[in-house]
């Protein structure tokens, strides 16, 4: 038991060294790539986590389907069933923390429709009238398409050509249909607390990806980056703080984003370092889903081969498998 119970700690420890990974090539990416980087790596980290904690799990539940008593198995495992209760315990609080952030987003979308069923506007733009200054990407909710939210104290804040800037951005936000990638990266950061930091950089350069949509929309970085700051500066002392689903202009590290469109474009990596991205996430990232995976089939193994033991069946298990149920199975007595 000693081994499976290092590949376990491995498995749930290995998501902070692949999101830090992660993190570090989504820098080296034009935002597009970086966000669809991201994304991935999020749901795959926690896949692996899950995977994991479903075959710690049903330990109990292998060694019934192999005739074993569950007194029998305490004998043997006394820490099997107690790991059981722990990751059972662990994936419903998962369960409790997604459901909830689940209702939240909801609930913050819905809101989010009844303040801005005021507005007035044409196409995908509505105007809310007010003091507050504010502009978000409201995405479509129960058969209304999305929309371009500004507040009139953001229009009043901002030139004609800054606000040509300003919606184009939003509307590269809906369009990229971002705040799908957000939420799925939102919701998975609820299985295990390494995610969180890839929600971070998600939202950061899914602000980046729309960045570069609008200077490419205006066709002046220089005046992209004035647009953006101005509209930050002019947010900074009111209105809320807009979060999933609402993409804002206005949120993020507006500091770094101003000086990244003061830099040329970044263009899409070629060739080798196409290659070398790909292989440093598969090899990073996709590695905890595998391994997960193999654990599960691990412990049934496991279980298997110290049911023949304890049993006295004859074995079963040959070639490949049969080396991994004898690995797995050195630990039992």
């Amino acid at each position: 038991m000693t081994y499976v119970l290092a590949v376990v700690a491995l498995t749930l420890a290995f998501p902070w060294g692949g999101a830090a990974v992660a993190r570090r090539l989504a820098d080296r990416l034009p935002p597009r790539w970086a966000c669809w980087m991201l994304a991935g790596a999020a749901v795959l980290l926690a896949g692996g986590t899950v995977s994991a904690l479903v075959g710690l799990f049903h330990v109990p539940f292998l060694a019934s389907l192999e005739q074993l008593p569950l007194t029998r198995v305490r004998e043997e495992w006394p820490a099997a069933v107690p790991l059981a209760g722990v990751a059972g315990a662990v994936m419903a609080v998962q369960t409790v923390l997604l459901v909830r952030r689940w209702i939240q987003h909801r609930s913050l979308l819905e809101r989010a429709w009844l303040s801005a069923d005021g507005g007035t506007g044409d196409g995908d733009l509505l105007v809310v009238p007010g003091t507050d200054v504010d502009a978000y990407a409201l995405p479509g909710y129960r058969g209304r398409r999305g929309r371009v939210v500004v507040t009139s104290g953001m229009v009043r804040s901002l030139k004609p050509g800054e606000r040509e800037v300003l919606l184009a951005h939003e509307r590269a936000h809906l369009a990229g249909r971002h705040h799908l990638l957000s939420a799925a990266v939102d919701l998975v950061a609820a299985v295990h607390p390494a995610i969180r930091s890839l929600r971070e950089a998600l939202l950061f350069h899914l602000e980046r990806w729309a960045d570069e949509e609008a200077a490419a929309v205006v066709g002046d970085r220089r005046a992209a980056a004035a647009a953006i700051a101005r509209a930050a500066l002019a947010r900074s002392a009111h209105g809320r703080a807009a979060g999933y689903p609402l993409l804002s202009a206005t949120s993020g590290p507006v500091p770094q984003r101003v000086r990244a469109l003061l830099l040329p474009e970044p263009a899409a990596p070629r060739g080798g370092a196409r290659r070398a991205g790909a292989v440093a996430l598969a090899g990073t990232v996709v590695a905890a889903a595998v391994a997960a995976l193999a654990l599960a089939y691990g412990l049934h193994e496991y279980v298997e081969y110290a049911a023949q033991r304890l049993i006295g069946a004859p074995s079963g298990c040959s070639g490949v498998w049969g080396v991994l149920s004898a690995w797995f199975g050195s630990g039992a007595p």
